[in-house]
């Protein structure tokens, strides 16, 4: 399967029964991140992380007593 890159625009091939071409076939929003952009989004998200200015905001679930 081939697949672009949403940032740099890069086609690359992908298996065609692997769980990530899965999801972009049945989920059309779900975005395909190529190797070195997903790393540099992760570097640059880790360092804003340990600046201690980011926030990164989680749901916060309620725990159901009843449950």
């Amino acid at each position: 399967m081939q697949v672009k890159c949403s940032l740099c625009d890069k086609v690359e091939e992908i298996e065609d029964y692997c769980l990530q071409a899965k999801r972009l076939r049945n989920r059309r929003i779900y975005m395909y991140l190529c190797n070195s952009c997903y790393g540099r989004i992760e570097v640059k998200t880790n360092e804003r992380l340990s600046t201690g200015n980011f926030r990164l905001y989680r749901e916060n679930k309620k725990v159901d007593q009843y449950l």
